[in-house]
């Protein structure tokens, strides 16, 4: 019985592990390799090659003629474009010049563009057997790839669907993703996708092309792009004597010194539950307070004080935080603490910008207009090591678990 798996990847049908290993084969004849080679590097007979490489699913036993042209495509004859782009005898011009040996800045003048467009063109359209710049070869290879619609990166390769659908449900960002599969193969282009790419694979589930629990995983959860526009109205609710965010040392904004936090509250339904954040302004490791009885100044002072007091003294520098009344009691937790408390602008909040983001991030997990008492510590908990536990691009791609661990273990 043939395997329902190809290249480490588990498909449910045979039909679709066979998919998967005639798309490898084509993608291999697009590198240069001719019907045979690629036959054999994908496991299937030269028969079978050819009859791929025809453009077919099978074999009638008879010599056919090839319903693909491989040097253009499944394409008509070129017709003539828009004059952004490169026409033919433009490039043939090109590789003129490349044989006689002339400068791409030099060829660039003569056929009036500029010379990162021939550098481009020579870069991307060169032949990857030969090396060299055919343009007859490249005209009809550009023409290929400017052909709409095309079929997306990510669906047409399961296995990089199933790659990207394993860290979906895991909460990693399309952005993290990426980083995420240039690392693990650096080497292996098909196996790659920008977020952009990403993206657009899971707003495309909407239509029913991939499983729809995947818009699950997406932060927003939307099925749909919308532009994020949110207006901030938070008024001051206190006028107890305040250190101002501008009084702030600048060695807190630059982040040179650890050991200071952003924090802030997130509500549940009428503003009546709610949960409260700190995150490190350095490494972004969060800590979440658990308000099961309220969030009036009296709880929120005594959940922050035991949250934190069994941290490290120079992990307690200061923290930052908006005008809600639940921080009235900041001398308390300044004194309890031994660190000092800032209080931002009215209406800014983009002085707390590592916790706004990490705010939004939670989202994911505490919905708005749910009541967030229901929530028990240790849920919290997960949560915050879930998130701790995520590379961030701004860590150069190390997890905030990680680096915290690092500056409590140099000092």
């Amino acid at each position: 019985m043939e395997s329902s798996s190809y290249r480490d990847c588990e498909y449910t049908t045979l039909r679709q592990a066979q998919a998967a290993r005639r798309q490898h084969y084509v993608e291999l004849m697009e590198q240069g390799m001719n019907s045979t080679q690629a036959a054999h590097a994908v496991g299937v007979s030269k028969r079978t090659g050819k009859v791929w490489r025809n453009g077919r699913t099978r074999s009638t036993g008879r010599d056919e003629k090839a319903s693909v042209d491989w040097l253009r495509g499944d394409l008509p004859a070129p017709t003539p474009t828009h004059a952004r782009y490169l026409s033919r005898d433009e490039r043939l011009s090109i590789a003129d010049g490349l044989t006689n040996g002339d400068p791409l800045r030099e060829i660039a003048r003569h056929l009036g563009r500029s010379a990162s467009t021939i550098s481009r063109e020579t870069r991307r359209n060169r032949n990857p057997a030969s090396g060299r710049y055919d343009p007859h070869r490249a005209d009809q290879f550009a023409t290929t790839k400017r052909a709409r619609p095309k079929t997306a990166k990510v669906l047409a390769r399961p296995r990089l669907l199933h790659a990207i659908h394993d860290k979906l449900v895991k909460h990693w960002s399309p952005e993290q993703i990426s980083a995420w599969l240039k690392q693990a193969w650096p080497d292996n282009e098909s196996m790659n996708a920008c977020p952009e790419t990403i993206y657009q694979a899971i707003y495309v589930q909407a239509r029913g092309e991939l499983r729809l629990d995947l818009k699950q995983a997406l932060r927003s959860g939307r099925t749909r792009r919308k532009a994020h526009h949110r207006s901030q109205e938070r008024t001051p609710r206190f006028r107890e004597p305040m250190i101002m965010i501008s009084q702030r040392p600048a060695q807190i904004e630059d982040r040179a010194v650890p050991g200071h936090w952003e924090g802030d509250l997130i509500t549940g339904t009428r503003n009546q539950s709610a949960i409260g954040t700190l995150v490190e302004r350095t490494t972004r490791f969060t800590l979440l307070l658990h308000l099961p009885h309220g969030h009036d100044a009296q709880t929120v002072q005594q959940a922050i004080i035991r949250k934190m007091t069994n941290l490290p003294k120079h992990l307690r520098n200061s923290l930052t935080w908006d005008q809600g009344s639940e921080l009235a009691l900041h001398k308390d937790i300044k004194t309890a603490l031994d660190m000092d408390v800032y209080f931002c602008d009215p209406h800014s909040p983009w002085q707390r910008g590592t916790n706004e983001n990490t705010n939004g991030l939670l989202r994911q997990y505490f919905p708005k207009g749910t009541n967030l008492s229901t929530y028990p510590e240790t849920y919290l908990d997960t949560v915050a090591e879930e998130l701790n536990d995520r590379p961030r691009k701004t860590l150069n791609w190390q997890k905030p678990s990680q680096a915290i661990i690092n500056l409590i273990n140099t000092n």
